[in-house]
């Protein structure tokens, strides 16, 4: 069907809806889905365990778990997060040092490792590789000149980032300029891979770290769960 505008310059094709549901249903019995992760739990079960994780992280380092309204906040945001029916395909823990961040990190890599053997993951296909490695940001430029290594890392179906933001922003590799970082957020972007993220920056320093491109990103990629200004190594 189509309709003339008001000028009669042009004709402008409407959208024949019945036809363009039954053309996406095709394509999208060809296509390769793309997995997003979630726990197959209550989000009461999920905090409940977070809570356990994140308890045994603090005590394993000889700390002692306090049960305030920050940790409260973030466990039932987690939860909340990890067990919605569509998630979004990361997440990022944001806020100053010392406050619990790579804790719940940890917590949340223990939960996965709990969970593992108990069929307690949904996602859309089989071939997902459970089990989160967690690399320091830094350490992902001294990765960079190795490259089989990065194509691994990058391509994880889940892959933690501790203290995004402290690496430089680009690096020499044999007179090239790299921004291994961006790279690799660009490629997790691009193949929905879930992404955990924990950083000190703000969300105008993060875009002038790494641009608007990537802080665009961001947005689509990443759950934001703000830490309040506590301080747990005093």
């Amino acid at each position: 069907m189509e309709k003339e505008d008001k000028n009669n310059r042009e004709i402008i094709p409407m959208i024949n809806s019945s036809d363009v549901e039954a053309l996406m249903s095709a394509i999208i019995k060809r296509q390769i889905m793309v997995d997003r992760f979630r726990f197959n739990l209550t989000a009461q079960k999920a905090f409940d365990l977070l809570t356990a994780c994140y308890r045994i992280t603090v005590e394993n380092r000889q700390r002692t778990f306090r049960e305030d309204d920050n940790v409260i906040n973030v466990l039932m945001r987690f939860a909340s997060f990890i067990t919605a029916e569509k998630p979004k395909f990361g997440v990022m823990l944001c806020g100053t040092c010392g406050n619990g961040k790579s804790t719940m990190l940890y917590a949340f890599q223990k939960a996965l490792n709990f969970l593992q053997r108990g069929g307690h993951f949904s996602f859309l296909s089989k071939e997902f590789e459970v089990g989160m490695e967690i690399v320091d940001a830094m350490e992902i430029t001294i990765l960079s000149k190795d490259y089989n290594k990065m194509r691994s890392l990058r391509s994880r179906s889940m892959l933690a980032i501790d203290d995004l933001g402290k690496e430089p922003a680009e690096v020499l590799s044999y007179g090239n300029v790299l921004s291994p970082v961006v790279d690799l957020l660009e490629y997790r972007y691009q193949h929905q891979l879930f992404t955990a993220i924990t950083t000190n920056l703000t969300a105008a320093e993060l875009q002038e770290k790494y641009g608007v491109r990537i802080a665009d990103r961001f947005n689509e990629m990443l759950e934001v769960i703000v830490f309040q200004d506590v301080r747990y190594r005093c």
